[in-house]
């Protein structure tokens, strides 16, 4: 019995040994994030420094100013108003573009190749940069955040219900085709009706995301609370700047809990 348990212990195969694979790739890693600090310049004795004032930065942003909220409805209304115009024009456009856009729905394959060239195109430029562009061309204000707003939102919003369509089940669309319907009829009989659940699940995620994006590109001029974020950040007047956050934060809230209600009654 010794013999064999000998034998059996010598032929089992050995584990092989990860930790030479483990330390190459900590060490790549580690390469990496020295070479990248070093051309950012990034200084952790900057950072040591620079500590005191972090701090009364933060004692401040944990210190909002809720007197400050009076002022600040004007700006958070016509962030909601360019939110809500900017879902609604965006969502009104995608929807056809995205029957264009989607294989299920669109015969025609050279539209469909430029449809998706033009909306990868569209998707690729951030929203920050479709702000600074509008505002340069139509100045600062709520129109040029609408402006893009809207852009931000098309491409995002072809994207996800032209991959919806092509998700779909295609029955009720051969049966139209097969009976003699043309590819538009066809799509507005089977498709339309499949695809509505998830568009409106969409647009109000859309919205949602419209609220937050509204902040960011108010920074460039583009209206909305950003504006004011910026105005205040200028003077270094952080008590005021975490009362907006909260704001946002509250406007984020609401949205989401409406965007988990709807979408129960859709799955219903």
């Amino acid at each position: 019995m010794t013999s064999i348990a000998a034998d059996s212990s010598a032929t089992r195969p050995r584990k092989p040994q990860t930790w030479p694979r483990t330390v190459v790739v900590a060490g790549i890693v580690i390469a990496l994030t020295v070479w990248a600090a070093i051309a950012v310049e990034a200084n952790i004795a900057d950072l040591i420094r620079n500590g005191q004032n972090a701090a009364g930065t933060l004692i401040q942003l944990v210190q909002p100013d809720y007197s400050f909220i009076v002022q600040t409805l004007p700006a958070v209304l016509e962030t909601v108003q360019m939110a809500v115009i900017g879902t609604a024009i965006s969502i009104t456009i995608a929807l056809p573009v995205s029957f264009l856009a989607s294989r299920a729905t669109n015969p025609n394959s050279v539209m469909f190749a430029i449809v998706r060239l033009i909306m990868n195109v569209v998707r690729s430029i951030p929203d920050l940069l479709y702000a600074a562009i509008f505002v340069t061309v139509v100045g600062t204000g709520a129109l040029s955040g609408i402006m893009a707003l809207v852009m931000f939102n098309l491409g995002i919003m072809v994207k996800l219900i032209s991959e919806a369509l092509d998700g779909l089940d295609r029955g009720g669309q051969e049966a139209a085709l097969a009976a003699g319907a043309t590819w538009f009829t066809a799509n507005k009989a089977a498709m339309l009706s499949e695809v509505a659940p998830s568009y409106i699940s969409q647009t109000i995620y859309v919205l949602e995301l419209n609220i937050r994006a509204s902040a960011v590109i108010g920074l460039v001029g583009a209206g909305g609370l950003g504006m004011l974020i910026d105005k205040v950040r200028t003077f270094y007047q952080y008590h005021y700047l975490s009362t907006v956050i909260l704001e946002i934060l509250v406007l984020v809230i609401a949205l989401e809990l409406l965007s988990s209600y709807a979408r129960k009654k859709l799955v219903r």
